[in-house]
């Protein structure tokens, strides 16, 4: 249905039937989260406040057409093929022997413990910055270093929570982020100095990130119940797997879509693994007869069947919340609160924070809030690099520490392909997801003390006139 004449959908009693559906799904996932509830958790939340949102909705057809576009959005497609081919990509990769001979040389060497950690925040930084992509970089990081991170007998939450904080900064700081293009684009700011102006923002609280990885990060039991697999001699030949993280790293840089690059990279693996030995086809696939099929590429495919369920309703319940125009009414209430440039800021992150976490998709929140913003921080005299960081920064602060978006539901599915044992929960990661904390902090101080409010005021004046 063409979305100009699409139908508002409204709710039984008016703006409290409209969040329903979301009051709903909030109680099971505290719920969930108390119980230390596993992905499955959140699907049975989200799939019931869907259900749930039937019976306070006006008109049902109107509804079910919310629904569809909300599974329409191209985002949802692309990541959930991407979750199941990088399931594939780590499954080649796990069972290769790659994860025990890194973890020999590593351990070996004494690299281990907070420094091991702090060292994976940091290539994690890298990366995010490098490619662009968040969601990608645990793709490609999870597989490989979380399970030799375990090995070495780190504590799983911080293992995660250094490859979530470091994601978070490289789509912060990242020139060629979506959430950068977005944030610059829409405020009309130069991309170039946005980037240059974000450092006072993103570089303090990355560096408070990693004082935090190397203070707080726990140690586990990992080593005594995986001592066994340290024993075995080093399989020099399956460092012909690292293949597979090479070609989607460097496909990403040259700006090829992440699905492209998840399909060359098991390609090449399978490619690699065929010529040396390390799988045989019928490991890969194979078709035994009596109506079975087995194989390591189709046990991928199927262990991503929960986090696939979780995004379907995810997906769904924004396609509900779009069309019952919450977003607009988000940006109403940003007019209401502003005043001067303090309440404005603040009324700036409060919005932007409440729209990042709903949709789970900084850049959509951004792109929705970003006339609004433009037009009440030019009456309060905010300059477009501060409007610009302000939009960036709340996203990766709300966004990453919501426990439902992909940022959290993401890496716990991958950690989980390790065994429940070494399994990080979606409720987990925001406590150790240091850099959208520091970055939190930032928010706070910077808004009560106006620190990074204006950026070369008089160049930004003379651009904005243009």
């Amino acid at each position: 249905m063409n979305e100009v004449n699409a139908q508002k959908l409204e709710f039984r009693f008016g703006g409290v039937g409209r969040i329903i559906p979301i009051i709903t799904a909030a109680i099971i996932i505290l719920f969930a989260a108390f119980h230390q509830s596993n992905v499955n958790g959140y699907v049975a939340a989200f799939f019931a406040a869907i259900i749930v949102g039937v019976l306070f909705a006006k008109d049902g057809k109107a509804y079910g057409e919310a629904i569809v576009y909300g599974l329409s959005k191209p985002m949802f497609g692309v990541i959930v093929l991407a979750v199941i081919l990088a399931a594939v990509s780590g499954k080649l990769i796990a069972g290769s022997g790659l994860i025990q001979t890194l973890a020999y040389y590593v351990i070996n060497a004494g690299f281990s413990g907070r420094m091991f950690v702090a060292a994976l925040f940091i290539i994690t930084c890298i990366l995010a910055f490098s490619t662009g992509t968040s969601v990608g970089s645990y793709f490609v990081v999870i597989p490989i270093l979380f399970p030799v991170g375990i090995l070495a007998g780190i504590a799983p939450e911080y293992l995660i929570g250094a490859i979530v904080s470091g994601a978070a900064f490289g789509d912060n700081l990242g020139p060629i982020s979506d959430t950068t293009i977005a944030s610059s684009g829409t405020q009309k700011a130069e991309l170039g100095r946005v980037v240059k102006s974000r450092t006072r923002y993103s570089i303090p609280a990355a560096i408070g990130a990693l004082i935090m990885f190397l203070i707080f990060t726990k140690t586990g039991n990992n080593t005594d119940s995986l001592s066994v697999d340290m024993e075995i001699i080093p399989n020099f030949t399956s460092f012909g797997m690292l293949i597979i993280p090479v070609v989607i790293i460097i496909l990403c840089l040259m700006r090829k879509h992440l699905i492209t690059a998840l399909s060359c990279g098991i390609l090449s693996g399978i490619a690699v693994s065929l010529l040396t030995g390390i799988y045989s086809f019928d490991e890969i696939l194979a078709f035994p007869g009596g109506f079975k099929v087995t194989g390591l590429f189709l046990d991928a495919i199927l262990g991503t069947s929960g986090t696939v369920m979780m995004l379907i309703a995810v997906f769904a319940l924004l396609g509900v919340m779009e069309r019952s125009g919450l977003f607009e009414d988000v940006g109403r209430i940003l007019i209401k609160h502003t005043g001067s440039a303090r309440k404005a800021e603040g009324a700036i992150v409060l919005s932007v924070g409440i729209l990042s976490m709903i949709t789970g998709v900084i850049s959509v929140a951004i792109v929705a809030l970003g006339d609004i913003v433009r037009e009440v921080g030019s009456k309060v005299g905010l300059d477009p690099y501060r409007r610009a960081n302000l939009l960036d920064c709340t996203g990766c602060v709300f966004c990453f520490l919501a426990p439902w978006t992909v940022h959290c539901v993401i890496p716990a599915q991958l950690s989980l392909q390790f065994g429940e044992e070494y399994g990080v929960v979606p409720q987990e990661i925001p406590f150790v997801n240091f850099y959208s904390i520091c970055m939190l902090f930032i928010l706070i101080f910077s808004i009560c003390t106006g620190y990074g409010r204006t950026y070369n005021i008089e160049e930004t004046q003379s651009k904005s006139c243009e």
